[in-house]
């Protein structure tokens, strides 16, 4: 599998940092595990308070509001995020896995009724559409709408006219919220108070942002990737089935090696020297998700998939307070994904696929699909 390459192999051994450049911006990533961790714990050197910077490339260009609480800093952050923490926790509610299960049942069970399908399209954007309604509590025919706007909402088509299209939906489901009150996400922002305060339809929109945009992409590539692999690698299928309490540590070794976000950015209020490389006032550096995932300091044989590595440091997750809040969501859709596959299917057949490829500067890196047609086969056959 080609997502397995580690395009930072090379430079990671030279130095702990790549200077390489995005969007005409000189920016070091940082590579290893040790350094990427330090440099996300220390938010007042490296900090998130940079409304549409904090993603590389940035996101200026198509959305008009700071996504929250991902783009601000302590205390504030802190408070921002609990604020909507109690709807990013649904997902280890009873109902809310049972919901869960009864839809990946009723997926599979789909799949399993067709000659070959498209992962993407056809499985993992309504995984994560249909999922997502759980999560923000809200009527399950949202779904439809959203999976409408693809694998990502900025980076298909122009971007702009997608991200204003999220923000004018957005805006009409707090009003709908306003008229109708209930106790889904929107009507709890509507209702909640920040210092005092009712939070401004800019803030509202920032959270509604993050939502459906921040944890997208990564859902659905992340699904892809794991089929992928056990297309690749039927053996798996039936270690898991035979160990079923490797599930957990199966899921965080697909997370460590199939993290879909390369890295992301931080912004150095003051001029900064990142191990060798001066960073002026406002420029901003680059904490290497992926290539810190690799490292060989702290994974023994990193490009490698071992269903039951023990311990898995791993930040696809971030690291420190700007943990990715949507933690929880990913590992009880991959968990019950995982679990689902290994007790009906005997093997995938890998039918065709083109990888996502990412292109940069000093890289390329392969990670995801563009495609990916498949066919499963049942245990029962």
């Amino acid at each position: 599998m080609d997502s397995l390459r580690d395009p930072f192999e090379e430079a990671r051994k030279r130095c702990p940092v790549l200077s390489t450049e995005f969007q005409g911006e000189s920016i070091p990533m940082i590579l290893r595990l040790a350094e990427v961790r330090e440099a996300a714990k220390n938010w007042e050197t490296f900090s998130s308070d940079a409304p549409r910077r904090v993603p590389i490339p940035s996101e200026e260009s198509v959305r008009s509001v700071r996504q929250y609480p991902i783009e601000t800093n302590p205390p504030e952050h802190t408070e921002y995020r609990k604020i909507v923490e109690p709807f990013f926790r649904r997902p280890l509610l009873p109902e809310v896995k049972e919901k869960l299960d009864v839809l990946l049942g009723k997926l599979i069970g789909e799949m399993l009724a067709k000659e070959s399908f498209e992962v993407i399209q056809d499985f993992a954007i309504p995984l994560q559409s249909h999922a997502l309604t759980y999560l923000l509590n809200v009527d399950a025919k949202e779904a439809e709408t959203w999976i409408g706007w693809g694998v990502h909402v900025f980076k298909e088509g122009d971007g702009e006219s997608k991200g204003a299209f999220m923000e004018r939906y957005c805006q009409q489901m707090f009003e709908a919220a306003e008229e109708n009150p209930g106790e889904d996400f929107f009507s709890a922002l509507n209702a909640a108070e920040y210092q005092g305060r009712k939070l401004t339809l800019e803030e509202k929109l920032g959270y509604a942002n993050l939502a459906f945009a921040g944890g997208r992409d990564t859902i659905i590539q992340t699904v892809a990737c794991i089929l992928g692999w056990f297309a690749e690698h039927p053996e798996g299928l039936q270690f898991l089935r035979e160990n079923p309490k490797s599930i957990n540590t199966a899921c965080e070794e697909f997370f460590r090696l199939f993290i879909p976000l390369t890295h992301i950015g931080r912004v150095c209020p003051h001029t900064t020297d990142v191990h060798g490389h001066e960073v002026p006032p406002g420029g901003r550096v680059s904490l290497g998700w992926f290539a810190a995932n690799r490292d060989p300091e702290v994974f023994d044989n990193p490009n490698e998939v071992k269903l039951d590595r023990k311990p898995n440091p791993h930040v696809a997750f971030g690291f420190g307070i700007h943990n990715c809040l949507g933690a929880h969501h990913a590992r009880a859709i991959m968990r019950g994904l995982v679990t689902k596959l290994s007790q009906k299917l005997k093997a995938i057949d890998l039918l065709d696929f083109e990888n996502h490829v990412e292109v940069e500067k000093d890289y390329t890196r392969t990670g995801g699909y563009e495609h990916l047609k498949v066919k499963f086969q049942s245990l029962e056959s």
